[in-house]
């Protein structure tokens, strides 16, 4: 096996990366491990998070809050973008998704800037338990950790926003 060599430009972005989350806004969404569903959901967000090293309990809070008060959907005044997913009463469907880290180097994915699997488990229960926290536990659902699923959705709008922990000045 060949070492590993890091450039000063991987190492800038490693340092720099933060957890992140792709959260769309769903009617429907399911998940599916060894042909069984284990969660679905109606109307409201699905959420697929990446860990990256170093990220801490205080990322997990500050990234929750940002999901649960994403205003995703018009008012009933036809106001745009007014409501969050409580608003509605909706439900949050959580998908670990290390792979929204991966860096593509000759056209494969290298997953280095993701959070070790053990340091990635941790944060993201955490995270989901800040999730059922600040909403509803009956509410939120997820996928299984490190398990190979088949993630099914049906997008509203489409709408989809990348949320990060990211709190360097632009």
């Amino acid at each position: 096996m060949r070492p590993v060599t890091l450039t000063r430009a991987y190492l800038k972005i490693s340092l720099s990366s933060h957890a992140k989350t792709i959260v769309q806004r769903v009617l429907s969404a399911s998940v599916t491990v060894d042909n069984e569903t284990i969660s679905s959901i109606g109307k409201g967000l699905l959420v697929l998070a990446a860990v990256a090293p170093g990220d801490t309990e205080k990322d997990a809070e500050a990234l929750a809050t940002k999901v649960l008060k994403l205003k995703m959907w018009d008012d009933e005044a036809g106001g745009r973008w007014k409501k969050t997913v409580q608003d509605i009463d909706g439900e949050v469907l959580c998908v670990s998704q290390f792979t929204l880290f991966a860096k593509i180097v000759k056209n494969k994915p290298d997953f280095r800037l993701s959070a070790p699997a053990d340091d990635a488990k941790k944060f993201y229960h955490y995270f989901l338990e800040k999730i059922k926290d600040g909403y509803a536990v009956d509410k939120i659902k997820d996928g299984r950790f490190q398990a190979m699923m088949a993630v099914s959705s049906t997008n509203d709008g489409p709408v989809t926003f990348e949320l990060n922990t990211d709190t360097t000045p632009k």
